[in-house]
């Protein structure tokens, strides 16, 4: 699966991360935040469990039930 990945500015100089689908926008549930393309067409590997320079857990069980899959920021 390809994704495009946005950052957004956290405190303490951390960033969160939102993968959703190559091609698709973001969803409306979070356009309300400062989302700012970071990469375009990543490969995730089917059998990823994590994309651990983003801290996103389960990508593909996350945007399998919301549509995009979302930084945990307790692991950062």
């Amino acid at each position: 699966m390809r994704v495009d990945i946005y950052r957004r500015a956290e405190h303490d100089d951390i960033f969160s991360y939102l993968a959703v689908p190559e091609g698709k926008i973001i969803p409306e549930e979070v356009t309300n935040t400062d989302w700012q393309l970071e990469v375009r067409a990543s490969e995730v590997a089917d059998d990823a469990e994590i994309l651990p320079d983003y801290h996103i857990e389960q990508p593909h069980q996350q945007i399998a039930a919301k549509g995009y899959a979302i930084t945990g920021l307790k692991d950062m």
